[in-house]
Order: C-alpha cells, then sequence, then structure tokens
C-alpha cells in the first residue's frame, strides 16, 4: 500500500514536509492545486503550508495513507541549506549579493520582504536567474554581465551590497549540454523513390533556395511520393496528381497556402528534375483570399511595447515596430547593421534575398544603447542566453507573453506590427512609395493594401442613415 509521509521542522515551523511516491500522480495533482507548494528536488520532498485548512483537506484526501513523522526529524541537506541561508539574511532592510556555498559559479542574492513590492521587478530582469524555494533566495549566475546589470539598474539604490570581492568574472556561463533524449523520435519513414526528393532538393540547392523553403517542398513532395509509394514518380500522371490535391482538401482540409506550397513542389520537380513539365502545366491554383492585413491600433502597440519587464525583450519589440522588420530580419540583425550616424538599419538578405534600408527611431537608438551597455552582444544584435543568434521560436514566446500582459488582440502575431507600421506611417501623410521602400516590397500593389485599412479621414465620413427623417 502506497503512504504519504508527513514530516515537520523546527527550522521551517510554517511548512509541512510530505514524502510521495512519484507513480502516484493523483496524490501529486492534489498537492500541485493547493495554495503555495513548493517542490524540493534535491531531497523528493514537497511541502505545502501549516495550518488547519491544509491539514483537513490532507486528511480528507490521503485518509489512511497519511503517515505522520512525529521525530520532527528532516533530510540533513535540506537543513544545511536554510541555515546557511538564515545566516546569509544579513538584514531585514538590505539586498544583499553573497557567493553561493554549494555552487561556484552562482550567487545568492537575498531581497528582504521590505523591500520586495519595490525591487522584485527589477530582480527578475537579472539574465538567468532561479528562485530557491529551499532557502528562500534568489540565484544569480556569477558573471560579468549580472555585475553590469545590478551595478547599473540598482546605482541608485542605497540599500543594496555585495558581501565579498569580485574576481575573475566570466562573461556568461557556459551552459553544459543537455542530458540525451529518453524519448526515441519518431523512426522517419522512407519513400520508396526516396532518391526523387533527394534529386529535388539537390536542385532547389543549386537554384540557392533558402533552407526553409527547400525544407517545406521535400516535406511536401515526399508526402505526395509516399501516398503512390509503389509507382515510380514519373510514371504518376496529371489525373492522379489532382486526386492527391482532392484528398487532402477534402479529408485534411489544407489551407490554400499549404495547397499552393504542394502544388509549387510539384511542378518543381516534373519541370526541373523529371523534364515531365506537360504534367503539371494545368494544375489548378486555388484562389487567393483576398485578406487585409491585420493592424494593432497605437494605444494597443503602446500597451504592448510596455509590457516586457526585460530590456532585451523590450528592445526586440521596439524594433521589429518601429522599423517595420519581419521576424526573421529582427533575429539575422547584426551590430553593424545599426547605422546610427545616419539613424538608418540596414537589412541584409531580406524577404527574396533582397538588402534595403529602413528607419532607425531615436527611441530605439536610445534604448538600444542601454541594452549593448549590460548586454555587451558580440556579434548579433540580439544573442541568446549562450551568445548565440537569438531564436526565432524564443522571440515569439516575448511577444506571446507581452501580449498576455498587455491584454491585446489575443490572435495578434509579430506579423502585426510590421503591418501596424506601415498603417500607422500611411495614416500620418507617408507618400505611400517610401513605405513600400521601408517594408521592401517589390511591387507597390503589395504596399496598396494598408490604403484598404486606414482610418485618415474617417472622422469626416457619416451613413446616409443620418441625413434621414426618421
Amino acid at each position: 500500500m502506497d503512504i504519504v509521509t508527513c514530516r515537520f521542522s523546527d527550522t521551517l515551523p510554517n511548512r509541512v514536509f510530505l514524502e510521495v511516491p512519484k507513480t502516484r500522480q493523483d496524490w501529486i495533482a492534489f498537492i500541485k492545486s493547493m495554495p503555495k507548494w513548493w517542490w524540493h528536488p534535491d531531497d523528493k520532498l514537497w511541502s505545502i503550508p501549516k495550518n488547519k485548512e491544509t491539514a483537513e483537506q490532507c486528511k480528507s484526501f490521503f485518509g489512511t495513507a497519511l503517515v505522520v513523522d512525529k521525530s520532527k526529524m528532516m533530510h540533513t541537506q535540506l537543513i544545511e541549506k536554510i541555515k546557511v541561508a538564515h545566516c546569509l539574511k544579513t538584514s531585514p532592510t538590505q539586498i544583499t549579493i553573497h557567493l553561493h556555498p554549494h555552487k561556484k559559479d552562482w550567487l545568492l542574492l537575498h531581497l528582504p520582504s521590505t523591500l520586495i513590492t519595490q525591487h522584485l521587478p527589477t530582480v527578475k530582469n537579472i539574465h538567468g536567474r532561479k528562485w530557491n524555494v529551499d532557502i528562500a533566495m534568489w540565484e544569480i549566475p556569477y558573471t560579468q554581465l549580472t555585475v553590469r546589470f545590478v551595478t547599473q539598474y540598482l546605482k541608485d539604490i542605497a540599500q543594496w551590497q555585495f558581501t565579498f570581492h569580485l574576481d575573475n568574472l566570466p562573461e556568461r556561463l557556459v551552459t553544459a549540454p543537455l542530458p540525451p533524449n529518453k524519448i526515441y523520435p519518431k523512426e522517419e519513414v522512407k519513400a520508396t523513390y526516396e532518391i526523387a526528393v533527394t534529386k529535388l532538393a539537390e536542385v532547389l540547392m543549386l537554384k540557392r533556395y533558402s533552407y526553409r523553403t527547400i525544407k517545406s517542398y521535400k516535406n511536401a513532395f515526399k508526402s505526395f511520393i509516399l501516398h503512390y509509394n509503389d509507382t515510380r514518380p514519373s510514371l504518376i500522371t496529371t489525373s492522379q496528381i489532382n486526386t492527391y490535391l482532392m484528398k487532402c482538401i477534402q479529408e485534411k482540409q489544407i489551407s490554400e497556402s499549404h495547397q499552393n506550397g504542394i502544388i509549387s513542389a510539384i511542378k518543381m520537380f516534373y519541370i526541373e528534375v523529371a523534364r515531365q513539365p506537360e504534367k503539371v502545366e494545368n494544375l489548378y491554383r486555388p484562389k487567393k483570399a483576398n485578406k487585409l492585413p491585420n493592424v494593432l491600433s497605437e494605444q494597443e502597440v503602446t500597451r504592448l511595447l510596455k509590457a516586457p519587464d526585460n530590456l532585451k525583450h523590450r528592445c526586440m519589440l521596439m524594433v521589429i515596430y518601429a522599423s517595420g522588420l519581419r521576424l526573421g530580419e529582427v533575429i539575422n540583425l547584426q551590430l553593424t547593421d545599426i547605422q546610427s550616424d545616419i539613424k538608418r538599419i540596414f537589412i541584409r538578405s531580406g524577404k527574396g534575398k533582397k538588402d534595403r534600408y529602413t528607419l532607425l527611431s531615436d527611441k530605439v537608438l536610445q534604448a538600444l544603447r542601454a541594452y549593448v551597455k549590460i548586454y555587451r552582444p558580440s556579434y548579433w544584435l540580439f544573442e541568446g542566453q549562450d551568445g548565440g543568434q537569438y531564436s526565432e521560436r524564443s522571440l515569439q514566446e516575448v511577444f506571446t507573453q507581452a501580449k498576455i500582459k498587455s491584454k491585446i488582440n489575443p490572435n495578434a502575431t509579430t506579423h502585426w506590427l510590421r503591418h501596424s507600421f506601415a498603417t500607422h506611417l500611411l495614416e500620418k501623410g507617408v507618400d505611400l512609395r517610401y513605405i513600400q521602400e521601408l517594408l521592401g516590397h517589390e511591387s507597390s500593389k503589395t504596399t496598396e493594401i494598408y490604403t484598404h485599412i486606414t482610418k485618415k479621414g474617417w472622422n469626416a465620413l457619416k451613413s446616409p442613415l443620418d441625413d434621414l427623417d426618421i
């Protein structure tokens, strides 16, 4: 019979410690449903507040499986950690930073309860910070980046100090390699004529298509030949191609853009690889949807850009809106692309492999200078935790969190900021030709779509109903 062992501690008299079998996920879910639960990974213990309400809930839920250990003994390692923490908490009115007693590459920051309201947002912005529930202190990296941040953002606060001498600090911590994934990846299905996919990829590489486009074409074409796995691709007929497309539309309910991608991949193979252009010259392209771009109001953009507490995150979102950049263009920015003397940003190899210049806002330049002073990127303007290029997925997550916090349209994406940049410029009277150049549009017709959503002059319009005598 599984049991839950309940322990108490004189060191933390307001907490109850529970030892729960890891196989009982239902018990663990119950603990997680309680307020202010903690998990102590080193000691494999859960803890919850010690009060009458939690005691009654535990008795009711666990019943006879709940066993109380009256010895009040706890794991020695946890007791030692708590004792160390109490020794380091030197002042109830002062932020102090100490050497970590157990981790040589980390520091401990003590933020007294009296200063939490005022300084918690600043502490949460420290790069790589972690909350240690066992000792109720912040663990922060022992790096030059941390010291620069703390010195910059706590410089006007008298109630803080280092309790040791700083020496031989690395710029950043070297991240240990991740442990091997215990979940084996799904085995890739090989097509009978896999060589056809390889040949298509070779043609795309010779034509210097982007990595993303090559990957998309390969996946689309491979799904196609897998559908006719026993038939040589050169023997597949136009009728069979249309049958496959119909199946995708009816059963998979693919979008128009997905359908276009499949057709493009198939046409590329039969024209450039199989040399059978007659098979694909009469394929039906889906009718293009005439959709208007989604735009945020200036008030929504303001709330969004104020939402991130992290300076780097705020700078990335500011650059997207202030310069009208695409997601990939932001993370591809290099330090040398910011030309502050002429107030321009150089965009290299944008969509369609086109270079261009765009605006550099004064407010963005000011924010970037503060960011560079603290983070000191070496090559890319925005670098990840380990100094490499910032990932698109991470930037999307930054936007998502800012979107939730600012309570703007929940369907918004980072690309909405680019649409908003163009629309707001148009509403301020900027010529459409300049906007086309800033966005990097090859055709003016692409830029003209923003004229359909601008609200300039709407205040002077009224419905004809208002003139009727009704």
